[in-house]
């Protein structure tokens, strides 16, 4: 399979996004992390819980945790609107959901345009971002989902959704 992809490419590995925005940033997650992407619907807020948690939904008879993604790196909270949705995806074994402003699209793009992240960037810690694509005309942030989250807040989130 690799082999057919380099080919198609002229040697260079093309990777499949997910990409959304978050204010006016874009952002891109590997598309193999994401079960499904789905309409923003009521969250039941759990009490004591983190900021960055808005609560848990019932998705299909199993109850996960959302995790609004503009609380955890630091911005204000947004209106929910008809463009808010929730990526589903499933993370050391667990089940999450994390509120994006929009998805934008599916993308494919080769590997050779993206670069390491510069050491600061602007808001967000270096350590969830792992490239970032230069594309015709806009940046898109690549995010390592698996490490938006502690250790620690994974195993807080446990307790959420138990």
């Amino acid at each position: 399979m690799a082999e057919v992809i380099a080919k198609q490419t002229g040697g260079d590995e093309l990777i499949q996004l997910v990409s959304f925005t978050i204010g006016d940033e874009e952002f891109g997650v590997d598309i193999l992390k994401v079960q499904e992407i789905n309409r923003m619907v009521d969250v039941t807020r759990v009490p004591n819980t983190p900021e960055y948690v808005d609560g848990v939904i019932n998705l299909r008879g199993k109850v996960i945790p959302i995790i609004d993604l503009r609380r955890r790196f630091g911005m204000d909270r947004k209106v929910k609107d008809k463009n808010t949705r929730i990526i589903v995806v499933e993370l050391n074994g667990r089940v999450l959901g994390f509120v994006v402003d929009a998805v934008s699209e599916v993308l494919r793009i080769p590997k050779s345009v993206t670069e390491a992240p510069p050491p600061i960037i602007a808001g967000i810690e270096a350590e969830y971002i792992t490239a970032i694509a230069k594309l015709e005309n806009r940046l898109l942030i690549l995010l390592d989902l698996e490490r938006v989250l502690t250790t620690e807040e994974h195993k807080e989130l446990q307790a959420v959704a138990a």
